[in-house]
Parts: structure tokens; C-alpha cells; sequence
């Protein structure tokens, strides 16, 4: 039986796992100088999503209105990685399905949030990031590859404002319903969290604990990818790193607007039971690791250590198996951060 790991706002404690990604792309609105991007086909995005990139908590979807967002929240960035099909498709990502024609590369310069094939652009684009992101820390060379394999996305086929990875497929399904769920980078980034956390461990998420750390690890691994674009090509960040999904959240949340955060003050003693609520928890200790270590380093303990994990694993058992990871990768001071940032959400049997 197939289980889903939903980026919603409500789930059940059976649904899989999530996690992150980036890399960077070429040219923007301003342009980003690149020369082997040259011969790339230059595509219209969103810069991580419009919320973010303005800072404007007013804007809404206008059921997809060209005018609902400003120009300037677009950018223009190599689509790299493609496989010479003439689609969406490429080493580490492909278009499978889609609703209405599929986009056209010569024609991805000039989609917008009013065309289908925006959101097909957007999925192929982030999930590509997200895994060269992981490329980059050394995963799939020196590391064991996560999920270095082209990753089927769908678009639109799930009728209702939910997106998810599904393992009977091993695919990635996005929703529509207030903001198109593909149109947040964030979304996309989360969700291939959840595809990366099954690649390493099958079935990942089968007690509410794992379910939780890999909604967790979505909502970091978005974050982290998302923060390393804007440092890499000069995008603009106007709202807070903490925050994840400021545009999706827009149609069901007051402002300034947040699906989730990874830099709320839970604790263990906190949790209620839901895998999303139960999430902030872990993802606040992965971000003051991120705090303590730096986002290289700690980004390659925090994915290197999920090789480690059970598909039902605990908090304590995860939190346990990061902290020897970091011991193993980079030595005790290492170890004692990480030790620390888990100690602080006073998960059991941390020391």
C-alpha cells in the first residue's frame, strides 16, 4: 500500500518522510552571468516564491491572475541537466504528467503563473536544485548518493490544496487549490525531501516520531535550499529564513504568512501527536545545528546520518545516530554541537 507524506497541514502518523535541497540558477531579471549556461534554455521562475522575494504579505492568488504578482518576482534561470528529449526531462528530474500540454523549451522563457506549464517549469527546475545541492555536498561521489536518479514529478493530478511523495511510485504529486502548490519553490523542495529520506531508508515514516523528522527534514532541506539561492545569485530574501512556505500558506494563513517553522521553541514535552506539529521540534535542533556548524557542515552530518535511520526510528534513536555521525565525520566538537542542539529540544537520552 502506497503511503503519502502530505506538505499539508493536517496528515496521519502513517505518512513518509521529507527533506531538502539547491543549487543555483544562471540568470535572473537581473541577470546572473554564466557562459556554459549560455546554450541552456533560459527559463521564467518564481525566486524561491513571490511572498518571499517582495516581502509584500498582501499578495494573494487571484485564481491565478498574471497581475496578482509583480514582474519583478520572476527571474530567469537555466534549466540544466536535460536529457535532449525535447521535454522536461533530464538526470535528475522529469515532467511525467501534467495538467493541460506539456511546456515547450522553447517556450519556458516566457510561461507565467497563468500558464499550466509554469508550475511543470517550476518542479523540473527546483527538484533539479535540490539535487545538485546534495551533489555539491559530496553525496553521490564521496558520500552515498540520495536519491541521485531522475525523480517523476506530477503536476496538478491531485485535485485539492495537498501535495505529496508517494512510495508505491516513488513519485512526487503536486495540488492545486488557492496558490498552485508547484508555484512555491519551498513546496517542491519539501516534498523531494520526503523522496530523498525514502531513497536512503524504504518506507521511511511508519511510526509518528519518523513521520514527524521527515516532515521536519522537508521543511529544513526547503529552507536550506532556498537560502542558498539568494546568497549564490543575489536573489532577494524579505522575509525571515525561519519561515517556510510564504506563498503557498498565503490562501489559508493570517499574515505575515508561514506553513511552518523551523525556528519555533518546541520541546519534546511538546508534542501532540500530528506529524507536522511534531516536526517543528526536530527541525529547530537541525537548524542551530545548522547555527553552530555552518550549513555545509551541517547539512552533510544531517543527510549522511539519515542512512543510519530506521523507517520507524524514534527522536531519541535519530537524534542518537546524528550525534555519531558527527563524532565520525568531524570529531568531537562537531559531535558536542550536535549533541546540544538536540539536548536543548530535551529529546530523551540525550546527555
Amino acid at each position: 500500500m502506497a503511503r503519502r507524506t502530505s506538505r499539508g497541514l493536517i496528515a496521519a502518523a502513517t505518512t513518509t518522510a521529507a527533506l531538502f535541497a539547491l543549487a543555483g540558477p544562471v540568470s535572473a531579471l537581473p541577470s546572473v552571468a554564466g557562459t556554459a549556461s549560455a546554450v541552456l534554455p533560459q527559463a521564467r521562475l518564481f525566486m524561491v516564491n513571490p511572498v518571499q522575494s517582495s516581502g509584500d504579505q498582501t499578495l494573494v492568488d487571484g485564481k491565478d491572475s498574471a497581475g496578482a504578482v509583480p514582474a519583478s518576482a520572476y527571474a530567469l534561470a537555466a534549466l540544466r541537466n536535460l536529457d535532449g528529449s525535447g521535454s522536461l526531462s533530464g538526470k535528475w528530474a522529469y515532467v511525467r504528467s501534467e495538467t493541460g500540454a506539456s511546456a515547450k523549451l522553447a517556450d519556458v522563457g516566457a510561461y507565467g503563473r497563468t500558464d499550466d506549464q509554469f508550475e511543470q517549469v517550476m518542479a523540473y527546475f527546483w527538484v533539479n536544485e535540490a539535487q545538485e545541492y546534495l551533489q555539491g555536498l559530496g553525496f553521490g561521489s564521496e558520500l552515498p548518493g540520495a536519491n541521485d536518479r531522475a525523480q517523476p514529478v506530477r503536476i496538478n493530478q491531485y485535485g485539492a490544496d495537498n501535495s505529496f511523495f508517494t512510495d508505491k511510485k516513488a513519485e512526487i504529486r503536486f495540488g492545486k487549490g488557492g496558490v498552485d502548490d508547484a508555484e512555491d519553490a519551498e513546496v517542491i523542495v519539501h516534498e523531494y525531501g520526503h523522496a530523498v529520506h525514502n531513497a536512503q531508508v524504504p518506507g521511511f515514516g511508519t511510526s509518528p516520531e519518523a513521520g514527524a523528522i521527515g516532515e521536519a527534514f522537508g521543511d529544513y532541506l526547503a529552507v536550506e535550499v532556498g537560502d542558498h539561492a539568494d546568497a549564490a545569485y543575489g536573489w532577494p530574501r524579505k522575509t525571515d529564513l525561519g519561515c517556510v512556505a510564504d506563498w503557498d500558506s498565503s490562501s489559508y494563513s493570517t499574515a505575515p504568512h508561514c506553513l511552518r517553522r523551523v525556528d519555533g521553541n518546541k520541546v519534546y514535552a511538546d508534542r501532540v501527536g500530528e506529524v507536522h506539529a511534531d516536526g517543528e521540534i526536530w527541525s529547530r535542533a537541525l537548524f542551530d545545528i545548522r547555527g553552530a556548524l555552518g550549513a555545509r557542515t551541517a547539512d552533510r552530518i544531517i543527510v549522511n546520518a539519515q542512512f543510519g535511520f530506521r523507517a520507524d526510528t524514534s527522536f531519541q534513536d535519530a537524534a542518537l545516530t546524528t550525534i555519531a555521525t558527527a563524532q565520525r565525520m568531524y570529531g568531537k566538537g562537531a559531535a558536542d554541537a550536535v549533541r546540544a542542539a538536540f539536548k536543548a529540544r530535551q529529546i530523551p537520552g540525550i546527555e
